[in-house]
Protein backbone atom coordinates (compact mmCIF):
# COMPACT_ATOMS: atom_id res chain seq x y z
CA UNK A 1 0.00 0.00 0.00
CA UNK A 2 1.15 3.54 -0.71
CA UNK A 3 1.88 5.79 2.22
CA UNK A 4 -1.33 7.76 1.63
CA UNK A 5 -4.49 6.01 2.90
CA UNK A 6 -7.78 6.62 1.05
CA UNK A 7 -10.71 6.71 3.51
CA UNK A 8 -14.45 6.57 2.93
CA UNK A 9 -16.96 7.73 5.55
CA UNK A 10 -20.27 5.88 6.06
CA UNK A 11 -22.81 8.04 7.83
CA UNK A 12 -23.00 11.78 8.40
CA UNK A 13 -24.39 11.88 11.94
CA UNK A 14 -23.00 13.52 15.05
CA UNK A 15 -20.08 11.16 15.66
CA UNK A 16 -18.88 11.54 12.07
CA UNK A 17 -19.13 15.33 12.34
CA UNK A 18 -17.61 16.05 15.75
CA UNK A 19 -15.09 13.20 15.97
CA UNK A 20 -14.03 11.39 12.82
CA UNK A 21 -14.14 14.08 10.15
CA UNK A 22 -12.48 16.61 12.44
CA UNK A 23 -9.74 14.10 13.26
CA UNK A 24 -9.24 13.04 9.64
CA UNK A 25 -8.86 16.66 8.58
CA UNK A 26 -5.87 16.96 10.92
CA UNK A 27 -4.07 13.74 10.00
CA UNK A 28 -1.25 13.60 7.49
CA UNK A 29 -1.12 10.85 4.89
CA UNK A 30 -4.91 10.49 4.74
CA UNK A 31 -7.29 11.39 1.92
CA UNK A 32 -11.05 11.29 2.50
CA UNK A 33 -12.38 10.20 -0.89
CA UNK A 34 -16.11 10.20 -0.23
CA UNK A 35 -18.96 10.29 2.26
CA UNK A 36 -22.09 8.11 2.06
CA UNK A 37 -25.50 8.77 3.61
CA UNK A 38 -29.12 8.37 2.51
CA UNK A 39 -29.58 12.01 3.57
CA UNK A 40 -27.73 13.38 0.55
CA UNK A 41 -28.17 17.12 1.31
CA UNK A 42 -26.69 16.59 4.77
CA UNK A 43 -23.80 14.60 3.31
CA UNK A 44 -23.19 17.28 0.67
CA UNK A 45 -23.07 19.97 3.35
CA UNK A 46 -20.43 17.99 5.25
CA UNK A 47 -18.51 17.28 2.06
CA UNK A 48 -18.35 21.00 1.34
CA UNK A 49 -17.29 21.79 4.88
CA UNK A 50 -14.46 19.25 4.93
CA UNK A 51 -13.42 19.36 1.27
CA UNK A 52 -14.59 15.82 0.44
CA UNK A 53 -14.80 15.34 -3.33
CA UNK A 54 -17.68 12.85 -3.69
CA UNK A 55 -21.02 12.09 -2.05
CA UNK A 56 -22.88 8.77 -2.32
CA UNK A 57 -26.22 7.42 -1.11
CA UNK A 58 -25.25 3.74 -1.46
CA UNK A 59 -22.34 1.99 0.22
CA UNK A 60 -21.71 -0.16 -2.84
CA UNK A 61 -21.16 2.96 -4.95
CA UNK A 62 -18.69 4.36 -2.42
CA UNK A 63 -16.78 1.08 -2.37
CA UNK A 64 -16.80 0.74 -6.17
CA UNK A 65 -16.18 4.28 -7.38
CA UNK A 66 -14.42 5.82 -4.38
CA UNK A 67 -11.84 2.99 -4.25
CA UNK A 68 -11.08 3.48 -0.54
CA UNK A 69 -8.39 1.56 1.30
CA UNK A 70 -10.46 1.85 4.48
CA UNK A 71 -13.85 3.04 5.67
CA UNK A 72 -15.16 4.33 8.98
CA UNK A 73 -18.66 3.12 9.86
CA UNK A 74 -20.72 5.81 11.62
CA UNK A 75 -24.21 4.59 10.74
CA UNK A 76 -27.00 3.56 13.18
CA UNK A 77 -26.19 0.50 15.29
CA UNK A 78 -28.29 -2.06 13.42
CA UNK A 79 -26.43 -1.28 10.18
CA UNK A 80 -22.91 -1.78 11.56
CA UNK A 81 -22.70 -5.52 10.92
CA UNK A 82 -23.91 -5.36 7.30
CA UNK A 83 -21.78 -2.30 6.50
CA UNK A 84 -18.65 -3.86 8.01
CA UNK A 85 -19.11 -7.13 6.14
CA UNK A 86 -19.90 -5.30 2.88
CA UNK A 87 -16.66 -3.33 3.17
CA UNK A 88 -14.69 -6.46 3.98
CA UNK A 89 -16.17 -8.22 0.95
CA UNK A 90 -14.84 -5.34 -1.17
CA UNK A 91 -11.34 -5.83 0.29
CA UNK A 92 -11.45 -2.74 2.49
CA UNK A 93 -10.20 -2.27 6.06
CA UNK A 94 -12.81 -1.08 8.59
CA UNK A 95 -12.92 1.19 11.62
CA UNK A 96 -16.39 0.69 13.09
CA UNK A 97 -18.01 2.85 15.73
CA UNK A 98 -19.29 0.87 18.70
CA UNK A 99 -21.03 -1.53 18.74
CA UNK A 100 -19.53 -3.89 16.19
CA UNK A 101 -22.87 -5.72 15.99
CA UNK A 102 -26.04 -6.14 18.03
CA UNK A 103 -25.35 -9.70 19.19
CA UNK A 104 -22.70 -12.34 19.77
CA UNK A 105 -23.83 -14.00 16.54
CA UNK A 106 -23.30 -10.75 14.68
CA UNK A 107 -19.76 -10.41 16.04
CA UNK A 108 -19.03 -14.01 15.00
CA UNK A 109 -20.30 -13.18 11.51
CA UNK A 110 -17.95 -10.18 11.28
CA UNK A 111 -14.99 -12.24 12.48
CA UNK A 112 -15.67 -14.89 9.83
CA UNK A 113 -15.94 -12.21 7.12
CA UNK A 114 -12.72 -10.58 8.31
CA UNK A 115 -10.84 -13.88 8.21
CA UNK A 116 -12.08 -14.58 4.70
CA UNK A 117 -11.19 -11.08 3.47
CA UNK A 118 -7.81 -10.86 5.21
CA UNK A 119 -8.51 -7.25 6.17
CA UNK A 120 -8.46 -5.49 9.54
CA UNK A 121 -11.41 -4.46 11.69
CA UNK A 122 -10.97 -2.08 14.63
CA UNK A 123 -13.87 -1.14 16.89
CA UNK A 124 -14.04 2.53 17.84
CA UNK A 125 -13.92 2.28 21.62
CA UNK A 126 -12.26 5.65 22.05
CA UNK A 127 -12.10 5.57 25.86
CA UNK A 128 -9.33 2.99 25.55
CA UNK A 129 -7.17 5.65 23.87
CA UNK A 130 -7.56 8.41 26.45
CA UNK A 131 -4.24 9.46 27.96
CA UNK A 132 -5.54 8.88 31.48
CA UNK A 133 -6.75 5.39 30.55
CA UNK A 134 -3.33 4.50 29.15
CA UNK A 135 -1.70 5.75 32.35
CA UNK A 136 -3.98 3.63 34.53
CA UNK A 137 -3.38 0.60 32.32
CA UNK A 138 0.38 1.02 32.84
CA UNK A 139 -0.03 1.23 36.62
CA UNK A 140 -2.12 -1.95 36.60
CA UNK A 141 0.21 -3.80 34.24
CA UNK A 142 3.18 -2.95 36.43
CA UNK A 143 1.45 -4.28 39.53
CA UNK A 144 1.80 -0.92 41.26
CA UNK A 145 -1.76 -0.94 42.60
CA UNK A 146 -1.56 -4.52 43.82
CA UNK A 147 -4.11 -7.16 42.86
CA UNK A 148 -7.19 -5.69 41.20
CA UNK A 149 -10.27 -5.98 43.40
CA UNK A 150 -12.95 -3.87 41.73
CA UNK A 151 -13.89 -1.53 38.91
CA UNK A 152 -16.59 1.05 39.58
CA UNK A 153 -18.05 3.18 36.78
CA UNK A 154 -20.84 5.71 36.43
CA UNK A 155 -22.13 7.72 33.47
CA UNK A 156 -25.23 9.87 33.94
CA UNK A 157 -26.54 12.38 31.41
CA UNK A 158 -29.79 14.31 31.27
CA UNK A 159 -30.56 13.03 27.78
CA UNK A 160 -28.57 11.73 24.80
CA UNK A 161 -26.73 14.46 22.92
CA UNK A 162 -29.01 16.30 20.51
CA UNK A 163 -32.49 15.18 19.52
CA UNK A 164 -32.94 11.50 20.29
CA UNK A 165 -33.09 9.63 16.98
CA UNK A 166 -36.12 7.36 16.67
CA UNK A 167 -33.97 4.29 16.01
CA UNK A 168 -32.36 4.67 19.44
CA UNK A 169 -35.59 3.77 21.27
CA UNK A 170 -36.26 0.68 19.14
CA UNK A 171 -34.16 -2.14 20.57
CA UNK A 172 -34.10 -4.12 17.31
CA UNK A 173 -32.25 -1.17 15.77
CA UNK A 174 -30.28 0.23 18.71
CA UNK A 175 -29.43 -2.95 20.62
CA UNK A 176 -30.67 -1.33 23.83
CA UNK A 177 -31.03 1.94 25.67
CA UNK A 178 -28.77 3.63 28.19
CA UNK A 179 -26.93 0.43 29.06
CA UNK A 180 -26.02 -0.27 25.43
CA UNK A 181 -25.21 3.37 24.73
CA UNK A 182 -23.33 4.40 27.88
CA UNK A 183 -22.80 1.10 29.66
CA UNK A 184 -21.18 -0.85 26.82
CA UNK A 185 -18.06 1.38 26.63
CA UNK A 186 -17.74 1.31 30.44
CA UNK A 187 -18.01 -2.49 30.55
CA UNK A 188 -15.46 -2.67 27.73
CA UNK A 189 -13.10 -0.39 29.61
CA UNK A 190 -13.41 -2.49 32.75
CA UNK A 191 -12.69 -5.70 30.86
CA UNK A 192 -9.89 -4.06 28.87
CA UNK A 193 -8.05 -2.66 31.89
CA UNK A 194 -8.38 -5.92 33.80
CA UNK A 195 -6.96 -7.97 30.94
CA UNK A 196 -10.25 -9.30 29.51
CA UNK A 197 -10.83 -11.92 32.23
CA UNK A 198 -13.43 -14.62 32.06
CA UNK A 199 -16.73 -13.70 33.70
CA UNK A 200 -18.76 -15.93 35.99
CA UNK A 201 -22.00 -14.19 36.95
CA UNK A 202 -23.95 -11.08 35.99
CA UNK A 203 -26.74 -9.27 37.84
CA UNK A 204 -28.56 -6.28 36.33
CA UNK A 205 -31.53 -4.02 37.01
CA UNK A 206 -33.08 -1.61 34.49
CA UNK A 207 -35.74 1.08 34.68
CA UNK A 208 -37.63 3.30 32.28
CA UNK A 209 -39.37 6.53 33.17
CA UNK A 210 -41.89 6.06 30.38
CA UNK A 211 -42.52 2.40 31.19
CA UNK A 212 -43.62 1.77 27.62
CA UNK A 213 -41.41 -1.22 26.97
CA UNK A 214 -39.13 0.44 24.43
CA UNK A 215 -35.62 0.62 25.88
CA UNK A 216 -34.25 1.34 29.35
CA UNK A 217 -33.25 4.88 30.24
CA UNK A 218 -31.23 3.81 33.27
CA UNK A 219 -29.70 0.69 34.73
CA UNK A 220 -26.92 -0.89 36.71
CA UNK A 221 -25.00 -4.14 36.35
CA UNK A 222 -22.61 -6.13 38.54
CA UNK A 223 -20.19 -8.43 36.75
CA UNK A 224 -18.25 -11.00 38.78
CA UNK A 225 -15.01 -12.06 37.09
CA UNK A 226 -13.11 -15.31 37.51
CA UNK A 227 -9.99 -13.55 38.77
CA UNK A 228 -11.76 -12.50 41.95
CA UNK A 229 -12.67 -8.92 41.09
CA UNK A 230 -15.94 -7.31 40.05
CA UNK A 231 -17.06 -4.62 37.62
CA UNK A 232 -19.99 -2.40 38.55
CA UNK A 233 -21.59 -0.05 36.01
CA UNK A 234 -24.35 2.51 36.69
CA UNK A 235 -25.80 4.53 33.78
CA UNK A 236 -28.67 6.89 33.05
CA UNK A 237 -30.07 8.89 30.16
CA UNK A 238 -32.41 10.81 32.49
CA UNK A 239 -30.17 12.22 35.20
CA UNK A 240 -31.53 15.46 36.62
CA UNK A 241 -28.62 17.25 38.21
CA UNK A 242 -26.12 20.06 37.93
CA UNK A 243 -24.10 18.53 35.11
CA UNK A 244 -23.18 15.27 33.39
CA UNK A 245 -21.65 12.72 35.75
CA UNK A 246 -18.78 10.52 34.59
CA UNK A 247 -16.65 8.47 36.98
CA UNK A 248 -14.40 5.48 36.51
CA UNK A 249 -12.26 3.99 39.28
CA UNK A 250 -10.14 0.88 39.68
CA UNK A 251 -9.46 -0.43 43.17
CA UNK A 252 -6.47 -2.61 44.00
CA UNK A 253 -5.36 -3.99 47.32
CA UNK A 254 -2.38 -1.62 47.21
CA UNK A 255 -3.81 1.46 45.56
CA UNK A 256 -6.50 3.05 43.40
CA UNK A 257 -6.79 5.06 40.21
CA UNK A 258 -9.56 7.13 38.65
CA UNK A 259 -10.21 8.85 35.34
CA UNK A 260 -11.47 12.30 34.31
CA UNK A 261 -9.38 13.67 35.91
CA UNK A 262 -6.59 11.18 36.41
CA UNK A 263 -5.75 10.47 40.06
CA UNK A 264 -3.55 7.64 41.32
CA UNK A 265 -2.91 6.71 44.94
CA UNK A 266 -0.64 4.01 46.35
CA UNK A 267 -0.20 2.72 49.86
CA UNK A 268 3.38 3.51 50.87
CA UNK A 269 4.66 2.79 54.37
CA UNK A 270 1.11 2.48 55.62
CA UNK A 271 0.00 5.82 54.18
CA UNK A 272 -1.97 6.67 50.99
CA UNK A 273 0.31 8.67 48.71
CA UNK A 274 -0.70 10.67 45.64
CA UNK A 275 1.47 9.38 42.77
CA UNK A 276 -0.56 10.88 39.90
CA UNK A 277 1.75 11.47 36.93
CA UNK A 278 1.64 14.86 35.19
CA UNK A 279 -0.63 14.99 32.15
CA UNK A 280 0.33 16.49 28.80
CA UNK A 281 -1.51 19.80 28.48
CA UNK A 282 -1.73 19.61 24.68
CA UNK A 283 -4.02 21.68 22.43
CA UNK A 284 -6.66 18.95 22.08
CA UNK A 285 -9.05 17.98 24.86
CA UNK A 286 -9.23 14.35 25.97
CA UNK A 287 -12.18 13.63 23.65
CA UNK A 288 -10.41 14.86 20.52
CA UNK A 289 -7.11 13.34 21.57
CA UNK A 290 -8.68 9.92 22.10
CA UNK A 291 -10.02 9.86 18.53
CA UNK A 292 -6.68 11.05 17.19
CA UNK A 293 -4.93 8.16 18.98
CA UNK A 294 -7.61 5.73 17.81
CA UNK A 295 -7.04 6.76 14.19
CA UNK A 296 -3.27 6.55 14.56
CA UNK A 297 -3.68 2.97 15.81
CA UNK A 298 -6.02 2.06 12.94
CA UNK A 299 -3.80 3.63 10.27
CA UNK A 300 -0.77 1.79 11.63
CA UNK A 301 -2.72 -1.47 11.27
CA UNK A 302 -3.84 -0.56 7.73
CA UNK A 303 -0.23 0.20 6.75
CA UNK A 304 0.98 -3.10 8.21
CA UNK A 305 3.00 -1.45 10.97
CA UNK A 306 1.00 -3.13 13.75
CA UNK A 307 -0.92 -6.42 13.91
CA UNK A 308 -4.67 -6.37 13.40
CA UNK A 309 -6.79 -6.94 16.54
CA UNK A 310 -8.22 -10.43 16.94
CA UNK A 311 -11.69 -9.25 18.10
CA UNK A 312 -11.91 -11.94 20.82
CA UNK A 313 -12.45 -9.06 23.23
CA UNK A 314 -15.59 -8.11 21.28
CA UNK A 315 -16.98 -11.62 21.66
CA UNK A 316 -16.46 -11.41 25.42
CA UNK A 317 -17.96 -7.92 25.59
CA UNK A 318 -21.11 -8.93 23.74
CA UNK A 319 -21.52 -12.13 25.76
CA UNK A 320 -21.45 -9.98 28.90
CA UNK A 321 -23.89 -7.45 27.41
CA UNK A 322 -26.32 -10.22 26.44
CA UNK A 323 -26.10 -11.60 29.99
CA UNK A 324 -26.80 -8.13 31.40
CA UNK A 325 -29.95 -7.79 29.31
CA UNK A 326 -31.04 -11.34 30.17
CA UNK A 327 -30.56 -10.70 33.88
CA UNK A 328 -32.55 -7.45 33.74
CA UNK A 329 -35.36 -9.08 31.77
CA UNK A 330 -35.64 -12.17 33.96
CA UNK A 331 -34.92 -10.54 37.31
CA UNK A 332 -32.24 -13.04 38.29
CA UNK A 333 -28.50 -13.60 38.29
CA UNK A 334 -27.17 -15.08 35.04
CA UNK A 335 -24.20 -17.44 34.91
CA UNK A 336 -21.80 -17.30 31.97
Amino acid sequence: MSERVRVGVLGSGAIAQVAHLVTLSRLEGVEVVGICDIDVPKARALAGRFGIPDVYDDIEDLLRYGSPDAVVVCTPNHLHEIHVTSALSAGVHVLCERPLALSVGGVEHVIAAREQAGKAVLVGLNHRYRADTVAVRDFLAGGELGALRAVRARWHIYRPVGRLAEWRVRRQESGGGAMFDLGLPLVDLGLHLSGCPGTKRVTAVFSSRDGNGTVEDSGCALIRCDRGHSIFVDVSWRYVGHEEQFAFEVLGDGGSASLAPLAVFKEMHGTPMNVTPPQDAGPRDSFSASYHSEWEEFLAVVRGERPAPALDDQLLLHRVMEAIYQSAAEGREVAL
